[in-house]
Parts: structure tokens; C-alpha cells; sequence
């Protein structure tokens, strides 16, 4: 089960994912505020960046379901030859992680915001920075194959193969 490159859809989703989850860390500062008030036990302003930011770790949520069931329906493409074992390790290490936080965070965000959970809101919270470090890994990772080893691996996030 592994296809020469990836789909038009999983490269969609990748993409829409990757967008989705620097908006949730960029545009964050209404959802921590509004939590704080909640956490007071007062009202929250529920502005436009706050249902926004509800709605961005739904569609991530969603998309990594969907992800998921592409990854295990269709698989993915091999990772280069040339690249050596310790990297094939860790590469299959970082993209398994960073699926699990993609389920985990949208989750405990919801279980925060909805059931007011102060442990969802604790581990929320606290896999925010392994899955800012895991995707600047991955973006390292993906230059460093690039343009060092001279892989070519990004070009299979940007065509279709079958």
C-alpha cells in the first residue's frame, strides 16, 4: 500500500490543515481571554476570533479523521531511499505524533470550552508547544530533504501521483 505520491486529496488536506493550525496559534489571544473570564466564573465576549478559533479545531479535527482514513485506506508514498534508517525513524515518529496531537488538542479544546474540563484545558494547553515544535520539525525536515539531501520530497506535496 504505498502509492507513488499522494493524492489530490491527502496534498489538500495537508495544506488546509497546515494553514488551519498557524491560524489557531496566531489568532489564539481571544480564545485565552475569553477562557480567563470563563475561568472567573463571568460571561466571555465571544467575538468573531473566539467562534473562530472553536471552529478552526473542529475542521482540524475533522480533517485529520479524514486524513487518517486516507493515510489507511490509500497509505502513503515511501520515503526516499537515500534517506537513512535513523531519519526514516524519526520521520515516521514526527508524523504519527503530530496526527495524535491533531486528534488530542481539538478535543480537549472542545472538552474545555464546552464541559468547562480544567484538566482538558491543562493538557490543552500543555501539547500546544510539542505540536508547535513537532510542525517546526517537519518544516525543517522538509527543507533540510529538499534542498540538502536533494531529495525532491516536497514536490510530492505539491502534484498529485497515483
Amino acid at each position: 500500500m504505498n502509492p507513488k505520491g499522494y493524492s489530490r486529496s491527502q496534498i489538500w488536506l495537508h495544506w488546509s490543515m497546515a494553514v488551519l493550525i498557524v491560524a489557531q496559534f496566531v489568532l489564539h489571544d481571544a480564545i485565552v481571554a475569553a477562557w480567563e473570564t470563563v475561568s472567573k466564573g463571568e460571561m466571555p465576549e465571544t467575538g468573531l476570533l473566539v467562534w473562530f478559533h472553536i471552529a478552526g479545531g473542529s475542521m482540524i479535527l475533522t480533517l485529520a479523521i479524514w486524513r487518517l482514513a486516507l493515510r489507511l485506506t490509500r497509505g502513503a508514498p515511501a520515503l526516499p531511499e537515500k534517506e537513512p534508517p535513523l531519519l526514516k525513524g524519526l520521520a515516521h515518529l514526527t508524523h504519527w505524533s503530530l496526527y495524535t496531537l491533531m486528534l488530542i488538542l481539538p478535543i480537549t479544546g472542545l472538552a474545555t470550552w464546552f464541559g468547562g474540563s480544567e484538566t482538558a484545558d491543562f493538557i490543552h494547553t500543555t501539547l500546544k508547544f510539542p505540536l508547535l515544535g513537532l510542525v517546526a520539525l517537519h518544516f525543517a525536515a522538509a527543507l533540510y530533504q529538499q534542498f540538502v539531501m536533494r531529495t525532491g520530497l516536497i514536490n510530492r506535496m505539491l502534484r498529485a501521483e497515483n
